[in-house]
């Protein structure tokens, strides 16, 4: 079901998450996501990406998508040119960074650390590590623990843990003990993203607005996530992937097929191509 919002025909910019949105549970771009981004820029509309992902753990779908566009690593902690050279970032205070770690460890999750061009790690043998590593194509530089120069110019934090309830209360207790200092919200189950407070999907729409000169209200938004939602409420149009919780899905303007099924490409078609209904049969 859709909700009343913007009409496509006013949609000059969409921005899509990428896991669990862009791609598939494989990490794989299909040819119809490559093909529906391809049809967004031959009606004149810009397309866009963010992901919790450092930016050069997306440098792999500038050139299949032909990204002209910011694109937004770590939240929006880091904006990058499509040649990955740096427009704005946002690091996390040192004194904020270390409180933190302690905070994520104290619970009994695991830490990561991203600078903008670096993933810490204290163990290459914990949970999450090798699909991360496989994911993103770089490999993580394993310390034995994270010491003051390490926090000097955090990005990003993750806390990583397969207790999904144990997760969800590191994020809660994480939002209240932090806010004011950080954003933290889960961009997986299991991971629990720690940023800058301006570095949030929020922040990204609005970041987008500037350097694009486009009006916030001619964004589309799709994502799958909790940290979604802050770019769909600063977003004209909104669309949930069908793999989302009911939570995401009801704070979106429209729902669309799951990223095992097409579900980014199908919105794009339904939602901001063809919203009148021609031109839809695709395959659905």
């Amino acid at each position: 079901m859709t909700k009343p919002g913007l009409e496509a025909s006013k949609i000059a910019l969409v921005l899509a998450d990428v896991d669990g949105t862009l791609v598939t549970a494989n990490k794989v771009l299909t040819e119809r996501a490559n093909a529906a981004v391809k049809a967004l820029h031959a009606a004149g509309i810009a397309f866009a990406i963010t992901s919790g992902r450092p930016p050069r753990g997306m440098s792999m779908l500038i050139e299949p998508l032909a990204l002209g566009t910011p694109i937004a690593g770590f939240n929006g902690g880091v904006f990058v040119r499509p040649d990955l050279s740096v427009i704005e970032s946002h690091t996390l205070a040192p004194a904020t960074a270390k409180q933190t770690v302690e905070l994520i460890l104290g619970r009994g999750l695991d830490v990561w650390i991203y600078t903008a061009d670096e993933w810490l790690i204290r163990d290459p043998d914990a949970p999450h590590v090798a699909r991360e590593a496989w994911t993103v194509k770089f490999d993580a530089r394993v310390v034995p623990a994270f010491t003051d120069a390490h926090l000097a110019n955090v990005v990003k934090i993750v806390g990583v843990s397969d207790d999904l309830d144990l997760a969800d209360a590191c994020e809660k207790l994480a939002q209240k003990t932090l806010s004011g200092k950080a954003s933290a919200a889960r961009s997986q189950p299991y991971y629990l993203d720690v940023t800058h407070p301006q570095a949030n999907k929020g922040t990204v729409v609005a970041t987008l607005s500037k350097l694009l000169n486009i009006p916030s209200a001619q964004i589309a938004t799709i994502g799958d996530m909790p940290n979604d939602v802050l770019m769909f409420r600063k977003s004209g149009f909104s669309i949930a992937m069908g793999n989302s919780s009911e939570e995401v899905k009801a704070a979106a303007s429209a729902v669309t097929g799951s990223n095992e099924n097409d579900g980014f490409a199908h919105a794009i078609r339904k939602f901001v191509l063809f919203p009148t209904g021609e031109g839809t049969d695709d395959g659905e």
